[in-house]
């Protein structure tokens, strides 16, 4: 049953307004944002150590790593990213629509990922019914900046 990975993206999904707002704070105190998702990823980077550890699982070094492509790598970039804007948005924006506007980037982004079946995503292509889900969470921006 999916049930438990639903409320698992549920939790997730909640989550990440209450970061962003942690995360601003935290901004605040230390005086910008890009320390704070410095901080932000130091406190991760600790956390998921003390997990490796705790369950005993080991890091693929050697050729794994060497034999992956650089782009592999580029995803906690990509993170740095995402928590820096989300400190420099949440004054400017609020979480409603700050955090709409990140659901339409990836709404957008995960239509085309899964149309062109690219990343490891299986091929689904953009139909009309989606299309119009993706239309009304644009739609849904516009109703939560009020």
């Amino acid at each position: 049953m999916k049930w438990p990975f639903l409320l698992m993206a549920l939790t997730a999904g909640i989550l990440i307004p209450v970061q962003a707002g942690i995360n601003s704070l935290l901004g605040k105190a230390v005086g910008g944002a890009e320390a704070a998702a410095f901080i932000s990823f130091a406190v991760g980077t600790v956390v998921l150590a003390a997990y490796l550890l705790v369950f005993r699982i080991s890091l693929p070094l050697g050729e794994i790593v060497a034999s992956s492509p650089w782009w592999y790598w580029t995803g906690g970039a990509f993170g740095a990213f995402f928590v820096a804007a989300s400190v420099i948005l949440v004054p400017k924006l609020g979480a409603g629509v700050m955090m709409s506007v990140i659901v339409a980037g990836q709404i957008a982004a995960s239509l085309a990922l899964d149309h062109f079946g690219v990343l490891g995503y299986p091929a689904r292509p953009l139909d009309l019914q989606r299309a119009i889900g993706a239309a009304l969470v644009v739609a849904g921006v516009f109703f939560v900046r009020g």
